[in-house]
């Protein structure tokens, strides 16, 4: 019974056993070993001293390589640290060269006989009674590049023949695991130097520079808040389709910048992207920059002249303000979208492309195919896969590395070294910027330029010297957009009775314990069923304003989130999801 370690049938599996059992032992003693918090040169050094208890070996090797390939560092068990060094370059460079060429093991037998040694001086080896050695090596990767080797040799004898498969394995699985102990090496390295800068900044008194966050080749976009960070991860599932996009926001949402996201992340990035402002041109002339114009189309077309659509050929083709154009230029552009073909402006013939439309738009597009002012054929053309941009409101968090960001810009352009103090990001944070990014880029630059001293604080904003521009905007904005007659309901509710549909912040009207029990207005109201009527429309008129955004309604009427979505549930107002 049991195991035969000496002749008979059973030996071979006996033996088997015992080196897997012993390679699972060193690789588990290894591994806590290389996670262990020693300088690398020491955890390397003794990797090799455990190799030596589990293999047949007389020296181990650990070279690390530079860009260059050359020996950055070269740790051995056996030798000294300069002999090591001295061994590792006395060995055949094509012996090393093609572990690295390869990043394959390589296995010699016999360094005596073997083409790779010829010429190389042996006497480096030490005593060997007369026999000769076998060397084996392993490359070590950092993902798929070869950063380093590890090389161990043992005198050549017949025994040792057998053990070489058993060997490469068990030195490629330690290879790959000092690699991923370099790659942690070489993070931890990047992330001291990086702490090193930050508190260099902060003993010269400057506040630490924030950088862009790119993620997944989106330049430009900075913020890494939930809500931005779920527009990037379905723009990343986007882009690899050939599906028209829709963006939808709030004005100076970035729009432009997620549209170029969406190429740089395509197959087309290598082609042309192609952007156009739908708003800022007359139909005539958008028709031809669309399109293009042969020559003498009309007065003044002394060329031909190529158009956008054919530009952005096997690209991206960005439209932005895409709500704005004519209906009798949307059915041109249906065409288009439908069958890739059309002709230049004064052309006959007909043209082919190959390009992916992105459009953009902040107006209420299912209201406009309601009003028959945008065409329906054309929408659910343009919309197949619509993306909601957030406004900056609620991209938590991301209002001081923008504001930090659009600093930075400014210092760069006038040579500056402007910083923020508390008080200042305080303000920041406190504005709910209804122009969004693009209206705190504006905020930036203007309380930079007149900022006084180098640091930037409360005093030195407009709102707080009563010359918000922003609250010039808005203001006028909601008188003017208002019904007749309403401007006063519609703003901030004094008393009890501004707008009884619309509770002040102090009734903490509790919505839902209350929705089915109490009236939207109050009995004692001799025409309270008109009223509520009245109320009913006002908030609808501003929700379809607002996109129905009900933080954008608020801010048109006045009042909070909190008020507004009292009055949606109390008026009862379906709230339209698009």
């Amino acid at each position: 019974m049991g195991l035969q370690l000496a002749g008979g049938a059973s030996a071979p599996k006996a033996r088997e056993f015992d080196v897997r059992n012993t390679a699972l032992v060193g690789i588990y003693e290894i591994s806590k070993l290389l996670a262990s918090p020693n300088r690398l040169e020491s955890t390397l050094a003794g990797v090799l001293a455990l190799l030596s208890s589990f293999l047949d070996m007389r020296h181990g090797l650990i070279a690390l390589l530079d860009a260059s390939g050359e020996p950055e560092v070269v740790v051995g068990s056996g030798w000294s640290e300069d002999s090591a060094k001295r061994f590792f370059e006395r060995l055949p460079e094509r012996a090393v060269g093609q572990i690295v060429a390869t990043k394959m093991p390589l296995v010699v037998e016999n360094v005596a006989t073997s083409p790779l040694f010829e010429g190389s001086d042996l006497s480096e080896w030490g005593p060997s009674d007369g026999r000769t050695f076998s060397l084996i090596g392993v490359p070590i990767k950092d993902g798929d590049a070869v950063v380093g080797t590890l090389t161990v040799d043992r005198v050549y004898d017949e025994r040792s023949i057998t053990l070489f498969d058993h060997d490469v394995r068990f030195l490629t699985m330690i290879a790959n695991l000092v690699g991923q102990t370099l790659r942690l090496h070489k993070l931890i390295a990047r992330d001291r130097e990086r702490l090193m800068q930050e508190k260099a900044w902060l003993e010269k008194g400057d506040r630490l520079p924030h950088a862009e966050t790119k993620i997944n080749g989106v330049k430009g976009v900075v913020g890494s808040s939930p809500a931005l960070r779920a527009v990037i991860e379905k723009i990343r599932v986007v882009a690899k389709a050939k599906s028209t996009v829709l963006l939808r926001g709030e004005s100076g949402t970035g729009k432009e910048l997620f549209a170029a996201a969406i190429h740089n992340l395509s197959p087309r990035r290598s082609k042309p992207f192609v952007k156009l402002n739908c708003a800022a041109l007359p139909e005539s002339v958008l028709e031809s920059e669309l399109f293009g114009h042969e020559r003498g189309a009309f007065t003044g077309a002394v060329n031909m002249r190529k158009g956008r659509f054919e530009l952005a050929d096997g690209g991206t083709l960005f439209l932005d303000e895409i709500g704005e154009i004519t209906p009798a230029f949307q059915a041109k552009l249906l065409r288009v979208l439908q069958e890739g073909e059309f002709e230049r402006v004064g052309g006959a013939r007909t043209l082919k492309v190959d390009v992916r439309l992105v459009c953009a738009t902040n107006k209420n597009l299912e209201e406009a195919v309601k009003r028959n002012e945008f065409r329906a054929d054309l929408y659910y053309r343009i919309s197949v896969v619509p993306i909601f941009l957030p406004p900056l409101r609620d991209r938590k968090g991301d209002m001081e590395p923008l504001a930090n960001e659009f600093l930075r810009r400014f210092n760069a352009e006038q040579g500056g070294r402007l910083s923020f103090s508390d008080s200042a990001l305080q303000v920041l944070n406190a504005c709910a910027f209804p122009g969004n990014i693009r209206e705190l880029e504006n905020c930036v630059f203007r309380t930079a330029t007149l900022a006084q001293g180098s640091v930037i604080t409360d005093r030195d904003f407009s709102c707080r010297n009563d010359g918000c521009l922003s609250s010039v905007l808005w203001s006028g904005s909601l008188e003017r957009s208002a019904p007749a007659g309403a401007v006063a309901a519609l703003a901030p509710p004094r008393d009890r009775l501004a707008s009884p549909a619309f509770p002040t912040a102090s009734e903490r009207v509790d919505a839902d314990s209350q929705a089915d029990d109490a009236s939207p207005l109050p009995q004692n109201y001799v025409a309270a069923e008109r009223d509520a009527r009245s109320d009913r429309d006002r908030l609808i008129d501003a929700m379809e304003r607002a996109g129905w955004v009900k933080a954008k309604a608020a801010r048109l009427l006045g009042l909070t989130p909190r008020q507004i979505g009292y009055a949606l549930q109390k008026l009862r107002v379906e709230v339209k999801k698009f």
